[in-house]
């Protein structure tokens, strides 16, 4: 146990690393001038209106916090639990969840402070120094938001272990990570896009005014958006994808291995860190460069210094100095090797699932080409291909999923002892789903330079700097969109993989719990059961629900936003003069009373689901429940989002020039399809991550204290 603690230190020390070189790389931003006086004014109200958000959006959530904290604690008393078992209940459980939930706010308000302050220091940079200079400010701010993340979830999940010393118990700092992702997910999302279809209907549609313009009521509230939306939200949905997968790891990796399983998927996360903070300084680029080429050398270069990290940990800890001798191993370099291949098809995983989301979702290939064809005879025909290509998006990816999961269990059961196969292929599974995540730094960093980008374009827009800048900033923007939808099929693909392992971790929990009422035989879910069916189809309907509901929300809260733009249009003048000053304050504050009003039901249903279907119909139904819901959930997810990607890039193509250009007959369709799209991409398809972790933390939670099959 001693060594247990000393390794385990390690990972809460790297986790501090990475938190202190975000703090470090925020004060180098900070550094950098805003502009001119307008440039400055600009980001202020972005931030106000962006903190302002945040802060309404914690402050509801409080007393929803708290209701959990007080039941996890309670229930110590109402369950009887043995003397000496770890039962995820109780002061340490209350007391994990409770970091958790603060750690993601934490996360949050740091990757939000530092894009928001990068905005107008990004435009400056393009104006006074050039391309180069631009991509270094805006990508140092997101790599602000990308270590804090990962440092954040390193260090709780390391410093809770170390005082509690048990990955069941810790498991309710993953709860608390995934039930406030999810409204962060959600409200963002609702927040952004209200924004977003109210600019783009009445603001290009219907005045005919370019994006950005100032003249346009919705247009601080369209940057506000992007900011709560993809980057706080995002931050949130990946912070607890590395905490529940590495709380999941552990779990699985203490049955097996004893503390070697438990420190390993903490020390691969530390690799990680290191090898995404040295990854940002090989992000460079030239004035006549690609920035694009620059941010994919930063990411090669986590994923290569990782994998290399792997092996040489692997070896390290499956070996006779840290496994127990009665866990009957025979050949401890065949151990470390099948590990190490199970985490580097999790990294293949990574790159994969990028690439193919590029490809579907690029204005310089086939699908969106064709969406934007299509767009000629209309908004009905752009919409049905867009539909077309959402769907055709789903098969690949799932087939990567598939191979990742099978060649882990494969590479990982080939070098198993006697008899063990089975529960060391869970194991695989979860390593691929660590290897995928160690690099969620660098990943969230390329993610969070995209608004950042796009709100430079903005404030370029808006101050009336010189076209040049535009084209740098613009630029900028153009590789932050494939980042963005990279980032977004790196999500989802971590949620699929986290998935299975928290179900494999379930599947584990409830084994012990129930093999003596199983006569010591194994807990099996077994889909000729009705009682798993029932919660199969409950559990495939869940994510039908929470997309409806969410989609919803934007239409209503769009109509509102639409009312007001075309309010202000109409009764203030001098608007589209330039000599009138448009209200910006009033749509921020439609979108925000909308996201925090409608993120609230969708919440409840994440939670409260799994908790009426383990208690009502018993173990057995939460492991269909879990299964339907992945399912279904992973696929909407690739659905509603590469469907969206596609849209909005058609929609650019066009603006570009093709097929007409802007105010084009194309141009108006595309428009209508990205309206469409806005949603499904940016709302209700990202909801359907945080939603299966949510589900699958709960039922972590639940499996020991259920009471019947």
């Amino acid at each position: 146990m001693e060594q247990s603690m000393t390794l385990a230190y390690i990972g809460a020390a790297v986790g501090a690393l990475g938190l202190i070189f975000a703090l470090v790389t925020l004060s180098s931003v900070l550094k950098n001038s805003m502009g001119t006086d307008k440039m400055r004014d600009i980001s202020l109200a972005v931030q106000e209106g962006a903190m302002a958000y945040m802060n309404r959006q914690y402050k509801t959530l409080i007393p929803f916090t708290v209701v959990i904290f007080i039941v996890l604690w309670a229930l110590q008393y109402l369950i009887e639990v043995p003397e000496g078992s770890h039962l995820p209940v109780g002061a340490p459980s209350a007391i994990s969840f409770l970091v958790g939930a603060i750690c993601s706010a934490i996360a949050g308000y740091i990757g939000m402070n530092s894009t928001t302050k990068a905005n107008a220091r990004t435009a400056e940079a393009a104006r006074s120094h050039g391309l180069a200079k631009a991509l270094d400010v805006s990508f140092k701010a997101g790599a602000v938001m990308g270590l804090s993340v990962a440092g954040l979830a390193l260090l709780g999940v390391s410093v809770l272990y170390i005082l509690f010393q048990s990955p069941l118990v810790i498991n309710s700092f993953a709860f608390g990570a995934s039930a406030i992702a999810f409204f962060a997910r959600v409200g963002g999302g609702i927040f952004t896009k209200a924004a977003d279809v109210g600019a783009d209907l009445v603001g290009k549609v219907e005045a005919g005014i370019p994006e950005d313009d100032p003249r346009n009521p919705a247009t601080i509230a369209d940057n506000v958006g992007d900011n709560v939306g993809d980057t706080a939200g995002m931050g949130a949905d990946l912070f607890e994808s590395y905490a529940a997968t590495t709380i999941a790891a552990m779990l699985i990796g203490n049955s097996l291995f004893g503390f070697a399983g438990v420190i390993f998927p903490l020390l691969l996360g530390a690799i990680g860190i290191v090898a995404a903070i040295i990854g940002t300084f090989f992000v460079r680029t030239s004035e006549e460069g690609n920035p694009q080429t620059a941010l994919n050398i930063g990411l090669w270069t986590t994923n290569i210094l990782t994998a290399i990290g792997a092996y040489l940990l692997a070896n390290s800890i499956f070996s006779d100095t840290y496994i127990p001798a009665d866990k009957g191993f025979e050949s401890f370099g065949n151990v470390s090797f099948g590990i190490f291949l199970a985490v580097v098809a999790g990294l293949i995983v990574n790159v994969a699932i990028g690439y193919l989301t590029e490809h579907y979702t690029s204005d310089k290939k086939a699908p969106v080409l064709g969406i934007a064809e299509a767009s000629k005879s209309g908004a009905a025909t752009n919409i049905i291909n867009g539909l077309a290509v959402g769907m055709e998006s789903v098969f690949f990816p799932m087939l990567f999923f598939a191979g990742a999961i099978f060649f882990s269990f494969w590479t990982v059961t080939t070098y198993a002892p006697e008899g063990m196969s089975g529960m060391w292929a869970i194991y695989g599974i979860a390593m691929a789903a660590m290897g995928m995540l160690s690099t969620s730094g660098m990943v969230v960093a390329m993610d969070s330079f995209g608004p950042v980008a796009d709100n430079a374009g903005g404030i370029a827009e808006m101050a009336e700097l010189s076209e040049d800048v535009r084209e740098k900033t613009d630029k900028l923007d153009a590789v932050g969109n494939t980042t963005a939808a990279i980032a977004k099929g790196f999500a989802i693909g971590s949620a699929a993989l986290t998935a299975l392992a928290l179900f494999s971790a379930y599947v584990e929990g409830v084994q012990h719990k129930f093999s003596e009422a199983l006569g010591g035989g194994a807990f099996v879910v077994n889909l000729t059961e009705p009682i798993v069916l029932v919660g199969v189809f409950i559990g495939g309907a869940i994510p039908f629900l929470v997309a409806a509901r969410t989609m919803r929300a934007v239409g209503d809260a769009a109509f509102d936003m639409v009312a007001e733009v075309r309010r202000q249009f109409r009764e203030i003048p001098g608007i589209m003069e330039g000599t009138g000053k448009p209200e910006y304050n009033k749509c921020v504050d439609i979108a925000t009373k909308a996201a925090i009003a409608k993120m609230m039901f969708p919440g409840i249903v994440a939670v409260v689901t799994p908790v009426l279907v383990g208690f009502i119909l018993g173990a057995q139904a939460l492991a269909g429940f879990l299964g339907g819901l992945t399912t279904v959930g992973v696929l909407m997810a690739l659905f509603l989002s590469n469907a969206g990607g596609a849209w909005d890039n058609a929609k650019k193509y066009i603006e570009a020039g093709h097929l007409g250009g802007k105010k084009s007959e194309p141009h108006k369709a595309a428009v209508v399809g990205d309206t469409v799209g806005d949603p499904c991409k940016d709302t209700s398809g990202p909801a359907m991550n945080p939603l299966i972790k949510v589900a699958g933390t709960i039922s972590l939670i639940l499996g020991p204290l259920l009471t019947k099959l």
